[in-house]
């Protein structure tokens, strides 16, 4: 049943937040019931914090009188993990956006959730510190945002996801409690692992109200480089030849055929039009390591008679190769309307079997596929295309190519989520008892199911 709020409900919220930050006005609010999922349903409220004692107070009134509680950021997830299915208070970080501390001797961060990724970033590099997790929306998204669904990124080949850099989480649970889990030490394995708990969580098991970061110095190099294939399954050959040289680059992206041709359309890069896909790999580390495994490969490529190679290295010619990748959400529309972005991940084999699957099915019901992404591990990007029309046909194009997933190993989301849109395939992954489980730990933090309710599992 939807939560509608109360005179009283106002009144409480007023006195806790002030005018400014309490709004329930249908104009204010239309927003802050959707994501970039694009799916919607109405707040009740909208509430933006700007202290931990007023999460505290909200959760412990909000579990009282068992009221749905919604965290939210810059909404950039695609799974509808932040959409109100049940009403509710939306409950805005955006005012918790301060950085809290930057030590270059225990090589941590400490931030509120608000705090937006590409900030922090930016703020490290001038300290010659670095936060590696690199999701695609880093400029927007948040902290927050990143740890309550794990994010992944460009990096993850060699630098891992967002929760090998959480070291600590202050956790508003219902009830107004702050958990303080783990903390700046670089290990802890005192008792059972709850951080870990929390990181991936998608809002449903308490509000993060402080976030310790584990950093890295800075690489002192970059490079990239380029190269294109005249079959994505030459690309696929060359890619698991280099990972068997022992080079591990800090991305190795890949885009097929169909989406080179929508990038082409865009007219903002040359592509020639012989190069049916094309990997983009970037090294970092120290000068003589990086230029060592520029060497290595274009040693390979040289053996193997690859025809297309650009390199990188000066700022402006590293961001004129990454242009490539940065077009594809813009390009992906020249195939259609409308999209329905997967983020599937399987073994390293497997990924010639479900980009093959997944372009199968789409011939089958005239739907046009794209795929990309990350493939140093598995992690591909399948967006299917479509017009209003073929809503539908695109829905069950999508259930076909997550069931084929699922049946060669792999798993339905590498990085999005869960959220609503992937809720009602969970148990083909999952088992009942797995998700049972679950439910039982959310049960413990969470007696009234107040925490983001309807979603992920």
């Amino acid at each position: 049943m939807t939560f509608k709020p109360k005179k009283e409900h106002k009144k409480f919220l007023f006195s806790l937040f002030g005018e400014q930050d309490v709004l329930f006005e249908r104009e204010k609010i239309l927003i802050f019931g959707t994501d970039a999922s694009k799916k919607f349903a109405w707040p009740s409220i909208v509430v933006r914090p700007s202290s931990v004692s007023q999460v505290k107070e909200l959760l412990k009134w909000a579990n009282k009188n068992k009221i749905p509680i919604i965290p939210r950021a810059r909404a950039t997830n695609v799974v509808g993990a932040c959409v109100p299915v049940y009403g509710g208070i939306v409950v805005s970080t955006l005012k918790l956006n301060r950085i809290l501390d930057i030590d270059d001797r225990d090589y941590v961060a400490e931030v509120e959730p608000g705090v937006v990724t590409g900030d922090l970033q930016r703020v490290l590099k001038q300290k010659s510190l670095f936060y590696p997790p690199d999701p695609a929306s880093a400029k927007i998204s948040t902290i927050g945002g990143n740890v309550s669904q794990n994010a992944g990124g460009l990096r993850a080949v060699k630098y891992g996801v967002t929760k090998d850099y959480v070291l600590g989480l202050d956790v508003c649970i219902p009830g107004g409690e702050i958990l303080s889990l783990g903390g700046r030490s670089h290990k802890d394995v005192v008792g059972l692992d709850l951080k870990s708990l929390m990181i991936g969580s998608e809002g449903t098991l308490g509000f993060f109200t402080k976030i310790i970061l584990r950093l890295l110095p800075l690489p002192d190099k970059s490079i990239s480089i380029l190269v294109g294939f005249n079959s994505l399954e030459r690309l696929i050959e060359v890619a698991a030849k280099i990972l068997k040289t022992g080079l591990i680059p800090v991305a190795m992206e890949f885009m097929d055929k169909d989406v080179l041709n929508c990038i082409r359309q865009l007219g903002k890069v040359e592509i020639p039009k012989s190069i049916d896909a094309m990997l983009l790999l970037q090294f970092d580390g120290n000068e003589k390591e990086v230029e060592g495994a520029i060497y290595n490969c274009e040693k390979l490529f040289k053996e193997l008679d690859i025809k297309y190679y650009e390199r990188g290295g000066d700022k402006k010619r590293e961001e004129e190769l990454w242009e490539v990748r940065r077009l594809i959400n813009p390009a992906s529309h020249k195939m259609g309307e409308k999209k329905i972005a997967l983020d599937i991940c399987v073994p390293r084999s497997k990924v010639p079997i479900i980009i093959n699957e997944s372009k199968s099915v789409g011939k089958k019901f005239n739907i046009p596929i794209l795929c990309f992404g990350h493939l140093g591990d598995g992690n591909i990007h399948v967006n299917i295309m479509y017009s209003d029309d073929m809503e539908k046909t695109a829905h069950k194009v999508s259930y076909k190519i997550l069931q084929k997933t699922i049946e060669i190993g792999g798993t339905i989301s590498g990085e999005h989520g869960v959220g609503i849109l992937k809720l009602d395939l969970i148990d083909k992954q999952l088992s009942n008892t797995e998700i049972n489980l679950m439910r039982k730990i959310k049960s413990i933090f969470d007696p009234n199911n107040i925490m983001n309710p309807g979603k992920a599992y």
